[in-house]
């Protein structure tokens, strides 16, 4: 089986980016291993629709990206299916939101959806004053965040090991726009 870690974000407005962040932390924090499924890692940054013929080749396929809830507050975590998208859900908070949820909807339409579930969090700045600096909030998420996905890539038969374990969230949003994913598409 092959599974996608994609995030989305505009990595220069703040809590926005946290998905492109988030993936770039997970690669190089983590390996990952399995003799049946081979996982790819992509920072699909604000792209969208062009990302439709790589979304495609995949089993499955993680999205990683902030989302807006009813009731909800800065840091808070869901990881759900999208096919089942919890109504409390609102994909409004930013431009791209808008262009993943249409992406994703246009695929399935076709009938070429993977299985997808979303790794969301609830931002608190999104703004134009250019910086990748992340908030508190979405900072002591990370834990949160990570421990959803690893258990899941290990439901999914997936060893994950821990390759560099100092590495921070705050590290990697200064450094993930010039930083190569090691773990890119192998399809």
């Amino acid at each position: 089986m092959n599974i996608l870690i994609l995030g989305i974000g505009n990595i220069l407005f703040q809590d926005e980016g946290m998905g492109a962040h988030f993936i770039h932390y997970l690669d190089e924090k983590y390996e990952f291993k399995s003799d049946k499924n081979s996982v790819s890692i992509v920072d699909g940054g604000t792209l969208a629709q062009r990302l439709i013929p790589l979304i495609v080749k995949f089993d499955k396929v993680i999205v990683v990206d902030c989302i807006d809830a009813n009731n909800s507050k800065p840091g808070d975590v869901y990881f759900f299916d999208f096919e089942n998208m919890p109504n409390s859900i609102d994909w409004q908070g930013s431009a791209h939101e808008i262009e993943m949820l249409q992406t994703l909807n246009m695929i399935q339409l076709n009938g070429d959806l993977p299985q997808t579930q979303v790794l969301g969090i609830i931002p608190k700045r999104i703004d134009d004053d250019t910086t990748f600096e992340l908030s508190e909030e979405i900072i002591n998420a990370i834990p949160t965040m990570e421990h959803t996905i690893v258990n899941y890539l290990k439901e999914l038969g997936v060893e994950v090991e821990i390759v560099n374990k100092d590495i921070t969230i705050t590290q990697i949003a200064q450094v993930s726009y010039k930083r190569e994913i090691k773990n890119d598409p192998k399809i």
